[in-house]
């Protein structure tokens, strides 16, 4: 019976691409999983075989530390070079999208206060 391996929902493309290298160089037979056409179903990586699952789940604990790893180095190297992402950067990006993002976080926030200051008259 097949058993989940690792969930791809939020998952970068080519980390989804190296898991999948990382199973096909090891011999693991693994198949994956959509989200569908409305995104609601599960995307996802399965183990075909049990019997395959511990070696599975052990190859992709040992990749994740590393890229864990490699992400962080990059990220800390880009910080010391003063590259990193900023909010400013975000910005400057998507200026439209940016100020759409604060304008319904407001509302999100406002919406319920009004809410308890009227129910408290």
């Amino acid at each position: 019976m097949s058993k989940l391996l690792f969930r791809l929902r939020g998952v970068p493309d080519d980390e989804a691409e190296e898991v999948r290298a990382l199973l096909e160089t090891h011999q693991i037979d693994f198949y994956e999983t959509t989200a569908g056409n409305w995104g609601i179903s599960m995307p996802a990586i399965w183990v075909r075989d049990e019997s395959q699952y511990q070696q599975a789940k052990s190859l992709l604990d040992h990749y994740q530390a590393a890229r864990s790893a490699r992400v962080r180095a990059e990220y800390e190297r880009l910080k010391r070079e003063g590259r990193h992402k900023t909010l400013w950067d975000s910005f400057r990006e998507n200026p439209l999208g940016f100020i759409a993002y604060i304008f319904i976080v407001m509302v999100l926030l406002y919406l319920p206060f009004k809410l308890v200051f009227e129910l408290t008259r």
